[in-house]
């Protein structure tokens, strides 16, 4: 069953002042599951640790941490001390006993490099077992990393199955990632860097929110969805930052410079290199920088003979998004396109390496007649002094350079009402007002023009 998503972003939940804290059980007592427990049984909650493995159990009934991490045999002996702290394997009772269960079971790589759900049905099964004989709302947590949609799709219809019970009316979901580092998971804990809970009804939202309030009281509120996919993200961002270091470390060394002296400055900007800027899908880079210097630091790597594969194939990830805004346009079967904005970014009459260029070029090849409006490009623009910098470079200057101007059209109302689809590559009101005007036309948004996604099916981005 496919559950209603509701929007938690700008909900406000008033809850009692006084109200007892709920019972936990925790499914699975590795690196999350050991962690948590002891952390939530700090917050003054009963927590019952599940698992299969019986050394683990013993360990986590005595207070003994089953890994290696700083604190943690203090926090779950504590716990024990205090009387909050039982573990079994009997996973249906434990959830009988508790008002939340936070599932933390294994996620391993399945043999076709996908994800193992094993773990998950088979404690789904027994959860369910658990529900369905206890009348109390229930909340499922789910922790553990897996792929968008699996919440829904493969937890959520066992223990509906396995209870006879509805999800959102008789027990709650939610996904709840977790960012604990290994070696300082306790203290990430209590200074998380976000708390994502992402939930399809107000009732779990509200009992999450107060479980999380000691450590963070303004946890960010999402779909399910969202929640299992920014889990994902987080980590090959990580990933991709190591990969980003290793290989500004190869290309320095042959070239005697301090690698870490590099990167001290470069994480000293928290303007542009750690920061939301560039970090939103929208259109490929260009301009008289980006495209330039990745060629440049690729060039000088194969001289010193270092191979960088990431840098290297920047360019050939940026050309996918150029390929992918053609096919697009392609689809759409018009034979006269709008372009909506030609320099390689608002507020400059900089057409260098302009990726939309590259488009109009491939488009044009095709047969396509392009008119075209940008607030700051006319026909007196000159194109002479920049076709001497892209000469060997940007293919698109070179071949719309003596066609560019008289594509051009000072209104953009000009452009809307004689073509049969859009390509929109700036977001400014006049585009807004005028795409809107036009409901009847295909458009394609590579810039996110309306932030909230609105318009239906008549507009359509690479990333949304």
């Amino acid at each position: 069953m496919e559950l209603k998503k509701l929007d938690l972003r700008h909900a406000e939940i008033v809850t009692p002042a006084v109200q007892a804290k709920a019972k936990i059980s925790i499914v699975g007592l590795g690196y999350v599951g050991a962690v948590s427990t002891a952390c939530l049984a700090s917050l003054g909650h009963e927590v019952i640790g599940v698992d299969i493995d019986q050394t683990k159990i013993g360990q986590i009934a005595r207070g003994e941490s089953p890994i290696h991490e700083h604190m943690l045999g203090e926090a779950l002996s504590e716990g024990v001390e205090n009387r909050l702290i039982t573990a079994t394997d009997d996973l249906a009772a434990a959830v009988r006993e508790s008002d939340v269960t936070f599932v933390s079971v294994g996620t391993p790589t399945a043999a076709d490099g996908g994800c193992d759900y094993g773990y998950i049905e088979k404690s789904a099964r027994s959860m369910g077992v658990g529900l369905r004989q206890k009348a109390d709302f229930h909340v499922f947590a789910m922790r553990c990393s897996i792929p968008p949609g699996t919440t829904m799709k493969v937890m959520v219809p066992i223990l509906e199955s396995m209870s006879g019970k509805v999800a959102g009316r008789d027990f709650g979901v939610c996904f709840n990632p977790e960012f604990l580092r290994e070696g300082v998971a306790i203290e990430d804990f209590y200074a998380p860097p976000k708390t994502v809970i992402g939930t399809t009804d107000f009732r779990t939202a509200d009992i999450m929110r107060r479980i999380y309030q000691p450590v963070d009281q303004n946890p960010i509120m999402t779909t399910v969805e969202v929640a299992e996919t920014i889990k994902y993200v987080d980590n090959v961002w990580h990933a991709t930052k190591v990969c980003f270091a290793n290989e500004v470390g190869r290309l320095c060394k042959p070239l005697g410079v301090d690698s870490h002296a590099v990167m001290d400055v470069f994480c000293k900007d928290e303007k542009l290199n750690l920061s939301p800027y560039y970090l939103k899908p929208g259109f490929a880079y260009g301009g008289s920088c980006l495209p330039k210097e990745v060629r440049a630091v690729q060039h000088i790597a194969e001289g010193l003979g270092v191979k960088l594969p990431m840098i290297g194939n920047l360019d050939r990830s940026n050309r996918e998004q150029i390929e992918q805004a053609a096919e697009m346009a392609r689809q759409t079967g018009a034979k006269r396109i709008g372009i909506l904005g030609v320099a390689f970014k608002p507020g400059t009459d900089d057409l260098r390496e302009s990726p939309i260029l590259e488009v109009m070029a491939d488009l044009k090849a095709e047969g396509v007649e392009l008119l075209v409006h940008d607030a700051a490009v006319t026909k007196d623009t000159p194109l002479e002094g920049l076709m001497s910098y892209v000469k060997h470079a940007s293919k698109g200057l070179g071949q719309l350079a003596g066609s560019l101007k008289d594509m051009l059209r000072g209104d953009v109302t000009d452009v809307l009402d004689n073509v049969d689809a859009v390509i929109v590559c700036h977001s400014n009101e006049d585009y807004q007002q005028a795409v809107s005007s036009r409901p009847d036309i295909p458009v394609i948004d590579v810039v996110r023009l309306f932030p909230e996604g609105r318009h239906g099916d008549q507009i359509n981005g690479i990333g949304w």
